[in-house]
């Protein structure tokens, strides 16, 4: 099961996308204060949230960063290596899809690989 870390401090916001990334089963999104890096998967945050991680990103592919349309909040999530960004105006839908591309950015180890090359 994929995870979510969720830091948005927009409680409506946070609590409808939080349902909308739920609804296939397939997500655990966890509401967290501040964001861990250390743990797997996606991290969602806002602008206010986005100075609590710890820089430089070690892996920023999996960082979607939730602001409003500021050229400087704009260049600040540039500057630290955040290419996925989602106005807090667009619809949800265009939030879930941010996350999920962001997922699949994010490298999976997979244990079926490691047989390889073994006869069976």
């Amino acid at each position: 099961m994929e995870t979510v870390q969720l830091t948005i401090h927009d409680a409506p916001y946070a609590a409808a996308l939080q349902e909308l990334l739920e609804r296939n089963g397939t997500i655990e999104v966890r509401c967290v204060e501040a964001p861990e890096p250390g743990r797997d998967g996606v991290i969602v945050v806002d602008f206010d949230a986005l100075h609590r991680l710890p820089l430089p990103l070690s892996k920023p592919e999996r960082v979607v960063l939730i602001t409003r349309n500021d050229p400087q909040h704009l260049a600040q999530a540039w500057n630290v290596g955040i290419r996925s960004v989602v106005f807090n105006e667009d619809p949800l839908s265009t939030a879930v899809l941010a996350i999920m591309a962001a997922e699949l950015r994010v490298p999976k180890s997979d244990a079926r690989c490691t047989d390889r090359g073994r006869g069976a």
